[in-house]
């Protein structure tokens, strides 16, 4: 469909999706919007790297089982040759498809999206769909290969007293972000860390066993009640639409209204730990949208804890860093190959040699 003269050019959409049945569907819906135009359809990968390549789409929708190449590697390749933003459609009941999708994400791929399954009211999959596309075609992305890192610079300061736990919040561009903090941690982790990751909630139960095989830490969900104490060591991710606070040194579990759409809240876990802990907190705001966590951070900050924010050039989306910075929240702000590392130095307590 193209834009009548005079207009803004339409948003320029490769399809990527190898059942007629879904791709039918989907290109209904773009055809129905005035200012989208697709641009292309791939039935697999390795077609739609060369096209993403020869037609420089504004955004891509991409399948994650496809014959051949799958979704996977072809997001891999594309964010590595011709970094281009894409929404994942893909299905969140098997099992292999939800790994798949997690490794798409931490390879730069920018928000995931359920496949119709005809559960949703009518129109409601539609929306969102249009919503979320127009959404992530926003996303400025760059190049981005697996496993590239740069040396860390040293952190310059006198080590705090011992810290009682490092925290970390992050939402668009977290499972990547997330994995390579961790993967900078030697092991055994010395304090317990405690993690709020916002993803789509139909899309989370499998996440805490991928970021489990990232790295070589124990990760797993929290559970209502476990001492911190019990936890040292572990990586501990709020549960799907629950918030995660700490207790008179217990993790609980919450159902408290969501916090800026957000349930689990970043906000809520910091503040938490700002109340509980105060002067103990090593906590950092990872890449993501929105406002979520920068008032937790500056929370922390004012009771006596250590905070960082991610920096823009290397944020998906410098949202939250964004507004913890602006808010004063964040006492360093540090690339994300840096924030690991500063966060093991300014613990102030002993770590073991690492793996």
């Amino acid at each position: 469909m193209t834009a009548p003269s005079g207009t803004a050019r339409p948003l320029r959409v490769l399809l990527v999706e190898d059942s007629p049945t879904v791709l039918a569907h989907i290109r209904e819906v773009l055809q129905s919007q005035s200012d989208i135009e697709i641009v292309g359809e791939a039935f697999d990968g390795k077609q739609a790297v060369a096209l993403c390549s020869q037609l420089r789409p504004d955004v891509i929708s991409m399948d994650m089982m496809l014959p051949g190449m799958d979704g996977q590697a072809a997001t891999e390749a594309i964010m590595a040759h011709c970094p281009t933003p894409i929404l994942i459609v893909s299905s969140s009941t098997n099992r292999g498809e939800l790994l798949r999708t997690y490794e798409a994400l931490a390879a730069g791929a920018v928000e995931v999206l359920e496949k119709p399954n005809g559960r949703q009211p009518p129109g409601e999959w539609e929306r969102r769909y249009v919503t979320l596309l127009r959404l992530v075609s926003r996303i400025r992305v760059i190049t981005h290969v697996r496993a590239r890192h740069q040396a860390p610079s040293p952190i310059h300061a006198p080590l705090p007293a011992g810290r009682s736990v490092l925290a970390l919040g992050a939402s668009t561009g977290g499972p990547g972000a997330l994995m390579e903090v961790l993967q900078s941690l030697p092991k055994p982790v010395p304090l317990p860390v405690l993690i709020v990751m916002h993803i789509n909630a139909v899309f989370s139960r499998g996440f805490a066993e991928w970021l489990d095989g990232q790295t070589h830490h124990r990760v797993r969900y929290a559970q209502e009640g476990e001492s911190l104490r019990d936890v040292t060591g572990q990586i501990i991710l709020a549960p799907p639409d629950v918030h995660l606070t700490v207790r008179q040194g217990r993790l609980a579990l919450s159902l408290a209204p969501p916090r800026f759409s957000c349930r689990p809240s970043v906000d809520v876990l910091f503040e938490s730990l700002a109340a509980e802990m105060g002067p103990g907190v090593v906590a950092a705001l990872l890449t993501g949208m929105g406002r979520d966590g920068a008032a937790g951070l500056l929370a922390i900050r004012r009771a006596g804890g250590t905070t960082i924010a991610q920096d823009e050039q290397t944020s998906m989306v410098y949202g939250m860093p964004r507004e913890a910075a602006q808010l004063g929240a964040a006492e360093r702000i540090l690339p994300l190959n840096e924030i690991g590392p500063a966060m093991k130095s300014l613990s102030g307590v002993p770590w073991g040699a690492g793996t």
